[in-house]
């Protein structure tokens, strides 16, 4: 899923932690100070994970620092945000989700249209077997690209 401006905040811990199945894309209930400090690069999605709640998804763990101009009226930092997909598209996940391992974790929060967005992913979690094998994999290709840079 590409799109023109680049990722607000991303989870960059999340390829390494689980294997990525399918990514979604989903709409966010945000305040205003939030959406000013998400613009502000002013959140984290490292503990962050998604639920389903009566038929509805609810993105809990996340934090948006509060807006540094913000004054009294400025938003919660870890309050669980709704989402926003099709009630269809919402049934589906559930289903996927009812399966042993699977989870739904966010992967990224980004503009589309002037609105934030939050890509989120299907998920199986790793062991630390294959932590280990994506780690070697990773040094494996880093050093063919240093031979063939260096011939």
């Amino acid at each position: 899923m590409s799109n023109s401006q680049p990722d607000l905040v991303s989870n960059r811990r999340a390829t390494f932690n689980y294997e990525i199945l399918d990514t979604f894309e989903a709409g966010i209930v945000l305040m205003g100070t939030e959406i000013k400090s998400l613009r502000d690069h002013g959140g984290s999605l490292q503990e962050a994970y998604v639920r389903i709640f009566d038929n509805e998804l609810w993105l809990i763990g996340c934090s948006i620092a509060p807006y540094r101009f913000g004054n009294v009226h400025n938003h919660e930092e870890r309050r669980q945000r709704k989402l926003l997909m099709h009630k269809r598209e919402i049934l589906k996940l559930k289903e996927a989700t009812q399966e042993k391992g699977l989870t739904l974790i966010p992967l990224a929060f980004y503009l589309k249209d002037g609105r934030v967005k939050i890509r989120i992913a299907k998920a199986k979690g790793k062991k630390t077997v294959d932590k280990r094998d994506s780690i070697r994999e990773k040094e494996d290709t880093r050093k063919i690209q240093r031979a063939l840079k260096n011939a």
